[in-house]
């Protein structure tokens, strides 16, 4: 029933979140990141145009429109009382996430839940739309890497290696990361907001 209250967004972005974690008794306890550039703005309008029209809002739409929601309604679903992070950071939001997932990993979690979750913005926000959109999520276990094994690096890149990086973006960033960790590249640069970044594969 809680699930069946989330917005489409909500929905997509627990699916991975439940079959990543399906027969693993540890996620009870495993610490969580949930992360999301804009959330879900098509709820944001709905109940600001409400209340240009003097409407009351709904309690339901507004408690699913703050930025935790959809990993709290996971929570609850499951009874887990593990640490839950929501995450926003602009066109750094993946690489934070994962910045936070590490520091969560270097304070002796065995394993971090990461869910990146992305939508269309909607209407009334189209001239913020800077990249290739799409409604996707994904969802990853993370930990640290065993001896021997491949592994990934993530740190500052700097202005020469950014300049010689294509810069093209087919995909939206989120999903830019997905296929690089799928297809086993070497590596990904990418400027963010604030900051630009390297990705690097250690097989």
């Amino acid at each position: 029933m809680l699930r069946r209250r989330l917005p489409p967004l909500g929905r997509v972005a627990l699916a991975p979140v439940y079959a990543c974690e399906r027969d693993h008794a540890s996620s009870a306890t495993m610490p969580a990141v949930f992360s999301s550039r804009h959330g879900d703005t098509a709820r944001l309008v709905t109940m600001l145009a409400d209340l240009a029209a003097s409407e009351p809002l709904s309690p339901t739409a507004f408690g699913l429109s703050v930025h935790n929601a959809i990993g709290a309604v996971r929570a609850i679903d499951l009874s887990h009382r593990a640490n839950l992070q929501a995450l926003s950071a602009g066109r750094d939001t993946v690489e934070t996430a994962v910045l936070e997932a590490c520091s969560l990993l270097a304070e002796g979690a065995p394993e971090v839940l990461l869910v990146y979750y992305e939508a269309p913005l909607a209407a009334p926000y189209a001239s913020f739309v800077d990249e290739p959109e799409a409604m996707y999520s994904w969802c990853w276990r993370l930990a640290l890497p065993g001896e021997d094994e491949p592994c990934y690096t993530l740190t500052l890149a700097d202005e020469d290696a950014v300049a010689a990086a294509n810069n093209v973006a087919e995909l939206p960033h989120g999903l830019d990361v997905l296929r690089f960790v799928l297809t086993g590249e070497e590596s990904l640069t990418y400027r963010g907001e604030v900051a630009a970044w390297h990705w690097k594969y250690h097989g």
